[in-house]
């Protein structure tokens, strides 16, 4: 059964992407390249300019998309699912991956700095890494050649002795959900420390290597320190044993740069600059805690307008690798907390992602299916019923409000984010807000009808 394929305004697929029960299968959308359409597009066609760079960043990616950093009790654990998301943006390439639990997010940039001999184009498809694949990228040396070759249905990696080619696959669906979640988390970092090639590498070698719930790492005269107390004005990292992955970078960083919220302290992304690349790692609060079951959209798309705005700013993007919000407010008239709501909306369904060290959105192409998201959000649906229902009762001053939900009333303070619910009792709005919180946000457009 298919749930959503690319809404008609936009660009015409040669396949249709699809979304079914299991997963989502990725077509790359033609007609967006300098030259005109092309039905049949490649990515990319020529060699790496730093092979060893590359091959060791694909290996990380493959490790992190293999492994299940938590393991819930009673669950063995499921096969991981191996597919990283390559997008061209005319301008770089990148992939993407999640781990088997969730809890960690990779990327590789790789810049027209790192390329040679080749345009890069305009799409998006994912492709399984292979064991055989990843035998041969650990061989790469510096000095070797490496061809690149990334199209609509495969990826070709080849030296002078071997090529190997991984054909397309399909993509779990809770990876369009992480994929949200972790542009609308990672919006509110900034950088927190900063570290040269030879701090980087002491850093990753300081990190403890069993499993350790947190350390905390701070900037010293010698370059770095990792405590496993707290410390005033370190960086809080958990579950650090989930940065092991890029201990395969170590003779290769040029450099680290780590992101938080300052405030909050919860979750922290690393990014890993190297020559003509970087890697980019993002931790979840807690290992237990995957990206897929955050709620931090909900509050961004609950308005009645947003489907809509949605489906106009998707014609927009064009694979963009740095989205302007006020070029799109100009471009489609719209307010530009209108398209802010949108563009959440967007990233609820895969199509945008951040890109943090650029504080920016970009574009990659997947379904924009409503549908699909209102079933990934169901506390929006919930939300949605109570308004219909009439069940959003304002005090007097519009401070409070008595929302109905079955046979109880629960009160809420919106200018707070707070609610009297279990849910809101039990998560105090570190995963969104409850639907008795939406819902009160949905009637304030109404207000005069509630």
């Amino acid at each position: 059964m298919t749930h959503g394929t690319l809404a008609p305004e936009g660009p015409s697929f040669s396949t249709s992407s699809t979304l079914d029960e299991t997963g989502l299968a990725l077509a790359l959308a033609p007609a967006l390249t300098p030259e005109g359409v092309d039905s049949s597009p490649s990515f990319f066609h020529g060699f790496l300019t730093q092979p060893k760079v590359y091959a060791q960043c694909l290996l990380v990616l493959a490790e992190v998309t293999r492994t299940r950093y938590f393991v819930p009790p009673q669950m063995a654990a499921a096969a991981a699912m191996r597919d990283p998301v390559f997008t061209a943006h005319g301008d770089r390439l990148r992939a993407e991956v999640f781990s088997a639990c969730n809890s960690v997010s990779a990327r590789l940039d790789l810049g027209a700095d790192g390329l040679d001999g080749g345009e890069i184009g305009y799409g998006t498809t994912n492709v399984d890494l292979g064991d055989h694949l990843q035998q041969m990228l650990s061989g790469i040396h510096h000095n070797e050649l490496l061809h690149l070759d990334v199209g609509s249905q495969h990826v070709n990696v080849s030296t002078l002795e071997r090529t190997e080619s991984e054909r397309k696959v399909v993509m779990p669906t809770r990876w369009v959900r992480a994929f949200g979640n972790v542009a609308e988390i990672h919006r509110g970092f900034s950088g927190v420390l900063d570290l040269d090639g030879r701090g980087a590498r002491r850093l990753l070698m300081a990190l403890p290597q069993a499993k350790v719930d947190t350390v905390w790492v701070q900037a010293s005269t010698r370059g770095v320190n990792v405590s496993a107390r707290p410390v005033p004005g370190a960086v809080r990292i958990p579950g650090p044993v989930r940065l092991q992955p890029l201990r395969r970078l170590l003779s290769l960083l040029t450099g680290v740069q780590i992101y938080q919220d300052a405030g909050s302290g919860a979750g922290v992304v690393m990014e890993c600059r190297l020559p003509g690349a970087a890697i980019t790692l993002a931790l979840s609060e807690e290992p237990s805690r995957g990206f897929s079951g955050e709620g931090s959209l909900l509050s961004a798309m609950a308005s009645e307008d947003v489907i809509d705005d949605a489906d106009l700013l998707a014609t927009q993007l064009g694979f963009s690798s740095r989205i302007s919000p006020d070029l799109l407010a100009l471009d489609t008239g719209l307010e530009r907390v209108r398209v802010d709501q949108a563009l959440a909306s967007l990233a609820a369904s895969g199509k945008v992602g951040w890109d943090i060290a650029e504080q920016a959105y970009y574009h990659r192409e997947l379904p924009h299916d409503p549908e699909q998201v209102a079933r990934d959000n169901p506390r929006l649906v919930g939300a949605r019923r109570l308004v219909d229902a009439r069940a959003v009762h304002w005090s007097e001053d519009r401070l409070t409000a008595d929302v109905r939900s079955g046979a109880r009333s629960y009160q809420v303070i919106p200018d707070k984010g707070t609610c009297s619910c279990t849910w809101y009792l039990r998560t105090r709005g570190s995963r969104g807000p409850c639907k008795h919180l939406l819902a009160a946000a949905l009637s304030t457009e109404t207000r005069e009808e509630v």
